[in-house]
């Protein structure tokens, strides 16, 4: 690089990869948007926005016809000439490799409006003029293709081109528009969906090429650090820009031999604007800090309190520059950090660290980025850098959010003890531990996370030395944001519960229609038979988790579970719900998954004896024949069944991940099955309530059936409620919801039940087992986890 007639060698690449420039990326992803609600608006709301447009333009309509024809050519004139003002724009101002973008985004433009289901449509442009000057403007000023052509190529341009005849092209072409309605016409769709198409191909080009703002400007870096009296000899990149600033290692002549220059461009700006909305977001207001409004106001504010830290002699570093560059960068540069860091120290320097620490608060400044680079020792004094997110005038939880993140810094390079000694030993257990409260991911900021080993086991494992060494039983995690984890799980669980539930509304008239039919003791009797079903899974629970956890507890849990497990697929967010239960009651994590696939074993076991057993004794008095596949699909069933067994033993993958995934599982699980039979008292509460479940159903089914005037035996529809029940397992929907009933009300016909009779006993059924207790496990599981049970 030369400026000013001299020569600096520059080392390393200054280039930033795409996948960095969040600029360009936001304007890809904005682009994309607008395709996506013009494409929508033509297909859903066409016909409203063809109306209030029409409404529009008989409101603008003051022209004549001939002054609406002299607008529109001249406008079409103007849009005509609009490709060629910035072909010559580029050409005046040289720009000979932004030529080749130009000329590709409008072609691609063009191309991508003109695929067919038929082929490719070719523009019908014809440039003799016909008789009507206005037909002839009118094919291109009515042509999508030509405004996304226009849009493409001023798209790929714009950043190379001055800002006023940028502003006056943009407006230009969006006119269109307006002009359509002023001459009493409607906006054609097409026409809008060329805009964003062009847009959205010239955003794209734009990235994969890039911008002028991705041009260093090392030049006016040169010049401004010698107005500050330092003579630029060399840079040397020492991280280019991406998530943050451009690094620069630079060789000086002055009162340092080497300073540091960091460098921010316009795609910093755009990252950390979006950071900063997202924090004010899901931050709590007295979480985050005020918002910046520009990046000038971001580095300065950085400069400024390391200026302020530097004055109580803290700052490993002094400010020498910042300034603003053109392209939209700008420059802050300090002398290199002076000091040892402390990963290289001995944990004997520990208490200086919290003392300095403590001085830092007690003049109303926060660190807030506390990672193991951002300390150093230097003669015995404690020094600090990476001012990016200090504050003047810190409140209490940014003070300890401070503690937190040094607290894990420290484990992380001096273990549990010594971190957690040091900090009691200087703070006191009170501080501590109402800081440990912050030992959270929310907390911890994304240099921490990166720059520590495996932080999420660090953090748990200096919360859990804090609480033994303040002899606390529990450290509650502090909420720093608006919603938390288990607020969001459960919005969402809501959302899940409203879509599983509607096939169940739109029967809801059916169902409330046949309740003059109704014999309420019957339903009350299912109700009751219901409550019995939970308390055998809390017992069948309890059981397998050795009588740890209350029963009362593991009756409450079994609700809330049914809640999860109805709204998520396939039941896996109950089972999980069931180990985070046993987890929080004191068992590890290890023993409550065994726990709950022993019992889910058992509870398999069980439900397929009973459907044997009742399967023989409905055989001998009732005749199956019409709920029994024939034998086409048993055989094709069967054949299945071998063709996947043999795919196991001879594909080596599927053979090896059986072998080392599910067989030992499957032992793991038979082992617990063996030594359980040799408990008999156990064996047999597990067996029980697992039966207590399976029956119960079946039991509430019969009841249901015979609240609307009855039709068979209880025999029958325990084979249907098993049967039913296995086979709607497999459906995809949450709780089944839908395939339950399918399966239910087939199987009741199958045994000659009225549609009259099924079809209310059915619905009655799914509301006494699912749908009252989902009712009652929303609440009992918001309750749960206030009091820290899951």
């Amino acid at each position: 690089m030369r400026v000013d007639g001299r020569e600096i060698p520059v080392t390393g690449s200054l280039l930033q990869p795409r996948i960095r420039r969040t600029s360009d990326i936001v304007r890809v992803v904005a682009a994309s948007l607008g395709v996506g609600v013009v494409v929508a608006g033509s297909l859903i709301t066409r016909p409203e926005w063809l109306a209030l447009e029409r409404s529009v333009a008989k409101i603008v309509d003051f022209l004549s016809p001939e002054q609406s024809t002299l607008v529109y050519l001249i406008y079409g004139m103007l849009i005509l000439a609009l490709p060629f003002a910035i072909f010559i724009e580029l050409v005046v101002r040289r720009q000979w490799k932004l030529l080749f973008g130009y000329g590709a985004a409008g072609l691609l433009a063009v191309l991508a409006l003109s695929i067919t289901g038929a082929g490719i449509s070719t523009p019908k442009w014809h440039l003799p003029v016909p008789d009507r000057f206005d037909t002839f403007l009118s094919q291109f000023l009515d042509d999508p293709r030509w405004i996304a052509m226009l849009a493409a190529m001023l798209t790929v341009s714009s950043p190379w081109l001055p800002v006023r005849p940028r502003r006056w092209m943009w407006f230009l072409l969006l006119m269109f528009a307006p002009i359509h309605l002023v001459v009493s016409s409607v906006v054609p769709a097409r026409a809008m969906l060329g805009l964003v198409v062009g847009w959205l191909v010239g955003a794209v080009i734009v990235w994969l090429v890039g911008t002028p703002a991705l041009e260093v400007p090392l030049d006016a870096a040169v010049r401004v650090l010698a107005e500050r009296g330092y003579t630029v000899n060399s840079f040397r990149v020492v991280r280019p820009a991406g998530r943050g600033p451009l690094l620069l290692a630079t060789a000086v002549d002055g009162p340092e031999s080497e300073l540091i220059v960091e460098l921010y461009g316009k795609n910093q700006r755009s990252f950390g604007a979006i950071r900063q909305l997202w924090r004010w977001i899901t931050f709590r207001s007295s979480e985050t800090a005020p918002l910046h409004g520009s990046l000038h106001r971001a580095v300065e504010h950085r400069a400024l309190l390391g200026i302020a830290i530097g004055d109580l002699g803290m700052a490993s570093a002094h400010q020498v520059a910042v300034a603003s560059l053109n392209r939209g960068w700008m420059l802050y540069a300090h002398t290199v950090p002076r000091g040892t860091p402390l990963r290289k120290l001995s944990a004997q320097v520990l208490p200086g660290v919290w003392r300095s620490l403590v001085r830092l608060h007690d003049n109303q400044i926060s660190h807030g980025d506390l990672r193991p680079d951002h300390v150093r020792m230097c003669q015995g004094d404690t020094l600090f850098n990476g001012f990016a997110a200090a504050e003047f005038g810190a409140s209490d939880s940014q003070r300890q959010t401070d503690i937190a993140q040094l607290l894990v810094s420290t484990t992380a390079l001096f273990g549990k003890h010594e971190a957690v000694s040091a900090a009691v030993g200087v703070l006191g257990e009170s501080a501590v531990v109402t800081a440990a409260s912050r030992l959270t991911k929310s907390a911890m900021p994304a240099g921490i996370r990166k720059t520590v080993p495996k932080w999420a086991k660090v953090m748990a494992t200096a919360r859990e030395e804090v609480r033994e060494q303040t002899g606390h039983d529990r450290i509650g995690s502090e909420q720093l944001t608006r919603f938390t984890r288990n607020q969001v799980i459960q919005l969402v669980l809501l959302v899940a519960l409203v879509y599983v539930a509607y096939p169940f509304f739109s029967q809801v008239p059916t169902f409330f229609s046949q309740l003059r039919t109704l014999n309420w003791w019957w339903a009350l009797l299912g109700l009751v038979i219901t409550a019995f079903t939970y308390v055998g899974a809390a017992a069948a629970l309890g059981a397998c988790a050795d009588g740890l956890v209350r029963v009362r507890d593991l009756f409450l849990e079994q609700f809330a579970n049914t809640f999860v497990a109805t709204t998520t697929p396939a039941g896996v967010g109950g089972l999980a719900l069931s180990v985070r239960f046993l987890v929080q009651a004191g068992m590890s994590t290890a023993r409550a998954t065994g726990a709950v696939a022993l019992q889910q074993s058992m509870q398999v076991l069980t439900h397929l004896v009973l459907l044997v057993v009742f399967s023989v004794v409905a055989g001998t008095s009732t005749n199956l024949a019409h709920i029994v596949p024939d034998a086409t699909v048993l055989y094709l069933a069967a054949g299945v069944g071998v063709g996947l067994i043999g795919a196991f033993m001879f594909v080596p993958k599927l053979r090896r991940w059986v072998n080392h995934s599910v067989w030992p599982q499957i032992r793991e699980v038979v082992g617990e099955v063996v030594a359980l039979a040799r408990n008999p008292v156990r064996f047999s509460v597990i067996v029980g309530g697992s039966a207590v479940i399976t029956l119960g159903k079946a039991f509430v089914l019969w009841v249901s059936v015979e609240a609307f005037g009855g039709g068979t035996d209880f025999v029958a529809v325990t084979i249907v409620t098993m049967i039913g029940g296995t086979l709607a397992s497999a459906a995809p929907t949450p709780g089944g919801v839908g395939a339950v009933e399918a399966a239910l009300i087939g199987g009741l016909a199958a045994f000659g039940v009225p549609a009259e009779i099924a079809v209310p006993a059915v619905l009655l059924y799914r509301v006494l087992t699912c749908w009252i207790p989902v009712a009652l496990g929303w609440p009992i599981m918001r309750w749960m986890g206030e009091k820290n049970m899951i």
